[in-house]
């Protein structure tokens, strides 16, 4: 056994690990081809052909839908803007009730408070990190009105029981699918099984435009009202022949031709970027499986993971050392890990003091008998306080000498574990 980074020793990683790049000629080809036509963006803010963007954002809107095989894709400047518009589309209004996961990136839980929805809780299961069914089942009530499930960490939520639950109830199925493109359940993708998916283009995602994102939809009417929600669909409404006013105050969240360009050559390779970290996501997995108290991520039977992040689970007793001195001594060997990913988002200022829009408490005034206190989601917490280590697979592109090298440093600490804890003490 070689001697700890962290009490003196030799890092395990040799050198820095190279980022996650993805950007080529095909891009700067597409860029080029705007910024040869001059036209940068194609929007009218008016009914007109260009109410629905320019020729680079059509295209890549066509291109998204044929490929996750969805009958409507409607492009966004960023997955939060889809979020939002999603919240609009669905009809969310003051005092709705919409059931979350708290255990993501905050656009989640915010989406809804734009629309004076109330964001309801979920707790999560412990495998995927993903909402459990039940628990959501448990909080459906008179006043829901959507569900949003996130596809964290790129493995799939349970969609289709998410889905029947959301049918049975006459209520929405939202996909926050930001961070599982290709991700499938049952061979169907994420992000189409809902009622409207939402995928990100977001720089640190598998494929990316810097900023961006795509709404999916099979409904027609859904459809329009994300356009309309995209771009000013207040002026439009009568030409459009939208006839149902709920959140017809629009918004600008159109994309650039120029983000268009970069997301379609992005797109176009998607498959060999997705299929690069699911392989360097299996060969990490392989190294740390059998170490005691880690547990490399669980699939669920019939799922796709594509693995934006590799979510690792501790179980300090078994391991002989706490969380944070493990993912410390990691750290040591030049491999990147870090403890807890989202505290969950109850806890934010906001929640605790219920207080959102405008000073007077709103929407939470219209429910005010929630409390976010903590014990609301147990799994969560004790996901987040003691167990969650994650690496961020779509950061970083080691070197297949680096993978060996980071398994060896993980493995390294786990050998060494006696003696880091004596000296800890």
């Amino acid at each position: 056994m070689s001697k700890l980074a962290l009490l003196g020793g030799p890092s395990s990683v040799t050198a820095p690990l190279p980022l996650f790049r993805t950007i080529g000629r095909r891009e700067r080809e597409l860029v080029n081809e705007v910024l040869d036509n001059g036209l940068l963006s194609g929007f009218f803010g008016s009914w007109s052909p260009e109410f629905y963007g320019g020729a680079m954002v059509r295209r890549l809107e066509e291109h998204w839908a044929t490929m996750f095989g969805a009958r409507h894709a409607v492009s966004m400047n960023s997955a939060t803007s889809g979020l939002i518009a999603a919240m609009g589309a669905i009809g969310i209004g003051p005092g709705d009730e919409v059931i979350v996961p708290p255990y993501t990136m905050s656009a989640t839980a915010i989406a809804p408070l734009f629309y004076g929805g109330i964001p309801v809780f979920a707790d999560i299961e412990a495998q995927t990190f993903c909402l459990d069914p039940a628990k959501v089942a448990a909080l459906v009530s008179p006043r829901t009105k959507a569900i949003i499930a996130v596809n964290l960490f790129g493995h799939p939520a349970p969609l289709a029981e998410l889905r029947a639950l959301a049918d049975k109830h006459g209520i929405s199925l939202v996909e926050d699918n930001a961070q599982g493109i290709l991700a499938r359940e049952s061979g169907r993708y994420a992000g189409t099984i809902g009622h409207i998916g939402v995928f990100s283009l977001n720089v640190h995602k598998h494929i990316q435009a810097g900023e961006g994102g795509i709404c999916t939809t099979d409904d027609p009417a859904l459809a329009l009202r994300l356009q309309a929600i995209r771009n000013h669909g207040e002026n439009v409404v009568n030409a459009a022949g939208i006839t149902d006013l709920t959140n017809m105050v629009g918004f600008n969240f159109r994309m650039t031709e120029l983000s268009a360009a970069v997301g379609l050559a992005q797109l176009e390779k998607v498959e060999d970027l997705v299929a690069g970290r699911q392989a360097l996501a299996r060969d990490l997995s392989a190294g740390l499986t059998g170490l005691p108290g880690v547990t490399p991520p669980e699939v669920r039977a019939g799922c796709e993971h594509v693995y934006y992040v590799l979510a690792l689970r501790i179980d300090e007793g078994a391991l002989g050392l706490s969380r944070d001195l493990f993912v410390k001594a990691v750290e040591a060997e030049g491999i990147p890990l870090y403890a807890g990913y989202i505290n969950p988002l109850y806890r934010l200022p906001m929640f605790q003091q219920r207080i959102a829009i405008g000073g007077g408490g709103f929407p939470f005034s219209l429910d005010p008998g929630r409390t976010y206190a903590d014990g609301l989601c147990p799994v969560t917490e004790r996901m987040h306080d003691e167990q969650f280590v994650g690496y961020e697979i779509c950061a970083y592109d080691p070197t297949p000498e680096q993978v060996a090298q980071m398994v060896a440093g993980v493995r390294k600490v786990v050998e060494n574990r006696r003696e880091l804890s004596e000296r800890a003490a």
